[in-house]
């Protein structure tokens, strides 16, 4: 492949926010989308993170088509929902961005881990990355997969099924810097996240 899996990613962080510094949804849900093919490198150890994100940008892709010109900002959703009093709700756009931002949050961390942490096994860079992200909201909304099908013993099994480390590089590295792509991503995206929960806290 020209590049690593993180190209398509890093090109469109690039287009995520606006020129008055707003996050756009479409490029935004796009970044997210392009980090799935990445998933599927990990085989059936990522199968239930993967699905869950897919369903949470569909969501989103959702409402944004049914008006893209009112939700080209991606928290406008979530404000019209407060209006409407519908943010609560567990199949409403606010939780999907919500478990969307936290699930990336968990990829951001596993990824960071395989790059500072060489010596680590797969298994330990995931479990380690969970542990600092997803675990203290498990449980938390029915509605996330993650709490609804996914529990601390079934994830521990699930990341025993994740690849041979050494392999999983060599398999995304394409035919470019793979760490140094790693590294971008995390620090260019990891502000997009934050963004996205200082919002959110704030409109609870």
């Amino acid at each position: 492949m020209e590049g690593t899996v993180f190209t398509p990613s890093l090109q469109g962080i690039k287009n995520v926010k606006s020129e008055s510094g707003v996050i756009l949804t479409k490029p935004f849900l796009e970044v997210c989308k392009h980090i799935l093919p990445v998933l599927d490198k990990f085989g059936s150890a990522m199968s239930i993170v993967k699905n869950d994100i897919g369903g949470n940008i569909t969501r989103l892709e959702t409402k944004y088509a049914s008006d893209p010109s009112k939700y080209e900002q991606l928290h406008s959703m979530v404000k019209v929902e407060i209006s409407s009093k519908t943010a609560k709700s567990s199949s409403s756009c606010t939780n999907g961005l919500l478990w969307l931002t936290r699930a990336m949050d968990f990829l951001v961390a596993l990824f960071h881990n395989l790059v500072q942490h060489p010596d680590w096994q797969m298994s330990q860079a995931c479990s380690d990355a969970y542990s600092k992200t997803l675990k203290k909201w498990h449980g938390w909304l029915a509605s996330s997969s993650f709490s609804e099908y996914l529990t601390i013993p079934e994830f521990q099994v699930a990341i025993k099924l994740a690849p041979d480390r050494k392999k999983f590089m060599e398999i995304i590295s394409g035919s470019g810097d793979i760490n140094a792509d790693i590294e971008k991503f995390c620090a260019t995206f990891s502000p997009l996240l934050a963004e996205n929960h200082r919002f959110l806290l704030l409109s609870q």
